[in-house]
């Protein structure tokens, strides 16, 4: 479980203090699909880079399994980073290196290689003849299922997933979409998905938090039946505060 206790994060930008969370407060559970909306600078990124100890909270605490992340000497943060995979929006692939290198990379830093493992995961993304590829020769799509290839090639318990489809057109998108619905379903993966896409929230989330200027507006459960009347909503308010 991943819980954000009052949790907020200032920056100073040109002697001004800009606060890109604001007394965060939230639960994800084991194994949820969970989502995290809002428009671009409402502190999507920030609020996930707190969760593998990238950034560090100005006050309030954020948990892992009970165990309040900041309190971790920089070893073990190291050490939980490790359970903890990470999807971009722009694939951040090597393009010097082959698709089995950059999938391997992770292995290869902690010195557990192995090359039956790495066959493994691009057998699971459906890239078993890509290996010997490098990423110029791969589709958007392609490259993306790399960069989940590598995130799973450690068998993290949390995978976050910053815009995992925003650079990918309809079809590719809809593939991703589905292939981090099989990991959840497989591997009891527990996700937190950042986007400002309406459709892949909707889609494949449990539940959502809706984030502006960095305060969780609300965290909807996602229903079938209700998403339109939940999710125009928000919009409806959105629209209104920039009238």
């Amino acid at each position: 479980m991943i819980r954000f206790e009052q949790v907020s994060k200032s920056y100073s930008h040109k002697k001004v203090t800009v606060k890109a969370l604001d007394n965060v407060d939230l639960q994800i559970n084991d194994h949820e699909l969970f989502g995290v909306i809002g428009e671009s600078g409402s502190g999507k990124s920030t609020l996930l880079r707190m969760i593998n100890t990238l950034e560090r909270p100005s006050q309030g605490t954020v948990k892992v399994a009970g165990v309040d992340l900041m309190q971790l000497s920089e070893a073990e943060q190291r050490q939980n980073r490790k359970q903890i995979g990470m999807i971009f929006q722009q694939f951040n692939l090597l393009y010097n290196q082959t698709v089995n290198e950059n999938i391997g990379l992770p292995l290869r830093l902690n010195k557990t290689y192995d090359q039956k493992r790495v066959q493994e995961v691009l057998d699971f993304v459906r890239l078993s003849e890509k290996g010997e590829q490098y990423p110029r020769q791969l589709s958007g799509g392609e490259k993306q299922r790399v960069g989940i290839a590598r995130a799973l090639i450690t068998q993290p318990k949390i995978l976050l997933c910053d815009e995992p489809t925003s650079a990918l057109d309809g079809q590719n998108a809809y593939d991703i979409m589905e292939l981090l619905r099989k990991i959840n379903q497989t591997f009891g993966t527990t996700m937190v998905i950042v986007s400002h896409e309406l459709t892949l929230i909707k889609q494949l989330c449990n539940r959502t938090a809706i984030l502006e200027k960095g305060k969780v507006l609300e965290t909807l459960a996602i229903q079938k039946e209700q998403q339109q009347l939940q999710f125009g909503t928000y919009y409806e308010r959105v629209r209104e505060s920039l009238g």
